[in-house]
């Protein structure tokens, strides 16, 4: 896709918007609360946008698109079913780290269990950062920029890191929250721009109905379905939204940054609602890609193929570019901000109590540069682990994901589970994901020779992610009834106050304002209701 002087001139006004904004949120990051947490006086609109801006990257552009054009809309169900988890996240976690008065997620494990626990999500999430998040972000988003513009992969990486780097190490999570409701705009208008143009070219929706096969609008797959069976969107696919959406720092920060629990809860809402969207600007393009090129094979190409094909107007191209950059470049500031918020407030902090609140945020851009570099070096290895790389991402997290969130939702429901069930649960959960792993790999190179063992290999993992689930909830309840009724690292949550979601909730009404909050159930409500009728439109 060749561009005028005027798609680059778009381009380079989006990096100088881009770059002005940065300094001037950027210019009051003076404690470690203020870099990590954005002083804790985020608005609901502002945590809404930066919810959803942080979470739709480059992969999304790679994935989404390239998977409606192989399959249809069925990989749409992520998407819907994280507008309903976000409530979860407003309604049920929020009162509780609020409660907790935490900085991030482990740090409420360390409140709730111990320190083992604390030690065991930031060591796994640093890691699962650099080897997924980040590395995915680059190599998707190199290879989309190349695609489009005819960038090779390593100049596009070293200049989205660049542009990421310099206002997440400068400015912290003030300035990536406050531009991203910048960079969501921009993702939604380009992205939507795209898609409406698509649709004009294959004669719009009846047209696009007839040039790609009717089973493109069915959502809902059989259980022997290799890519989306409904048996694993049902009871795994939650699962692994739980633990991204409620339990993860990536994602649990922006809510943490809010002035109140009502800006929070509201900021999840908005967030649900903005999620509706992806369906229709980032796998349906997709579906426009196949029935213009006639190729259900495009993959990763669907989405820059769909920008050729459509014959964009100039000006219109550098748009589109731009939306691209401003999800990747969104989506990596977050990354980095959040791993280096790990280490810093989960490590550093620790072995250093003493520390003084300028050093850790010195302490905080060092570490943010350590893992860019990290990540980079990361990305050739990437194509050897996996040829697709949402589905890479996805079973990562399916191996990840569970025994977390299996300690965090039965730990805030259950105050009889204790520290010796945490900690037995994780480690159980985190040696059964790894074993699995590895029988994939092995499976893939035809080196099990096992019958049995390349039935557990193959097993789906969505499928697999619930089992996991189960298993670590299993051993989390078993080891928790056995043991010691309470922890005394029980009491540092349950006194802000008691950890039962019970008691979460009689403290948040006693917070709240009750007219806000009475228009968060409506929304909630609301949103519930148009997730359901989207789902009836399209099974």
């Amino acid at each position: 896709m060749s561009l005028t002087q005027l798609d680059i001139a778009l381009i380079g006004t989006y990096f100088v918007v881009l770059m002005a904004l940065a300094c001037y949120f950027s210019r009051r990051e003076k404690t470690s609360t203020d870099y990590f947490l954005a002083g804790r006086g985020t608005g609901w609109v502002v945590i809404g946008a930066s919810l959803f801006a942080s979470n739709i990257s480059s992969e999304h552009f790679v994935s989404l698109a390239g998977s409606g054009a192989s399959r249809g809309l069925a990989v749409g169900h992520f998407e819907w079913l994280a507008c309903l988890v976000v409530l979860l996240l407003g309604w049920m976690f929020v009162p509780v780290y609020f409660s907790s008065g935490v900085s991030t997620t482990p740090e409420f494990l360390e409140r709730r269990y111990g320190r083992a626990s604390r030690i065991y999500l930031s060591s796994v999430s640093i890691v699962a950062y650099v080897l997924t998040r980040i590395s995915v972000i680059l190599f998707a988003g190199s290879l989309l920029l190349h695609e489009m513009v005819g960038w090779d992969l390593a100049t596009s990486a070293v200049v989205m890191v660049c542009v990421a780097g310099v206002y997440s190490v400068a400015g912290g999570l003030k300035a990536i929250v406050h531009l991203d409701v910048f960079q969501s705009a921009v993702l939604l208008a380009g992205a939507a721009l795209l898609t409406g143009l698509g649709l004009r070219e294959v004669g719009g929706w009846h047209g696009l109905q007839h040039r790609v096969p009717q089973e493109f609008f069915h959502m809902i797959k059989p259980p022997s379905d290799p890519d989306f069976p409904w048996t694993g969107i049902l009871f795994g696919a939650p699962v692994l939204s739980v633990w991204y959406w409620c339990t993860d720092q990536y994602a649990v920060q922006r809510v943490l940054s809010g002035k109140n629990i009502d800006q929070a809860r509201s900021g999840a809402i908005l967030a649900g609602f903005l999620k509706i969207l992806p369906v229709f600007v980032l796998v349906l393009p997709g579906l426009i890609a196949h029935a213009l090129s006639g190729d259900s094979t495009l993959g990763a190409r669907a989405y820059p193929v769909l920008a050729a094909c459509t014959l964009l107007p100039p000006g219109v191209k550098g748009v589109v570019v731009v939306s691209l950059m401003a999800a990747l470049i969104s989506s990596l500031a977050s990354c980095f901000n959040s791993s280096s918020a790990l280490f810093t407030m989960d490590f550093y902090r620790e072995v250093r109590p003493q520390v003084t609140e300028k050093e850790l945020v010195l302490v905080g851009r060092l570490a943010t540069t350590a893992l860019v570099i990290l990540a980079i070096l990361w990305v050739p290895f990437m194509r050897y682990i996996s040829s697709q790389i949402f589905a890479y991402l996805q079973r990562v997290q399916a191996y990840v994901g569970p025994p977390v969130a299996a300690v965090f939702v039965i730990g805030i429901l259950w105050p009889r589970v204790n520290a010796k069930g945490a900690i037995c649960s994780l480690c159980v959960g985190t040696i059964a994901g790894a074993l699995r792993l590895v029988l994939e790999l092995l499976d893939k190179t035809g080196r099990l020779g096992c019958a049995l063992l390349e039935q557990m290999a193959r097993i789906h993992f969505l499928h697999f992610a619930a089992l996991l689930f189960a298993l670590s909830a299993i051993v989390l309840v078993g080891v928790s009834l056995v043991t010691a009724q309470r922890s005394p690292h029980q009491s540092k949550v349950s006194s802000v106050p008691h950890g039962a979601l019970a008691g979460q909730y009689a403290w948040a009404a006693g917070n709240c304002n009750h007219t806000w909050h009475r228009a968060n159930v409506a929304f909630s409500i609301l949103l519930v209701i148009v997730v359901l009728l989207l789902y009836s439109r399209f099974l």
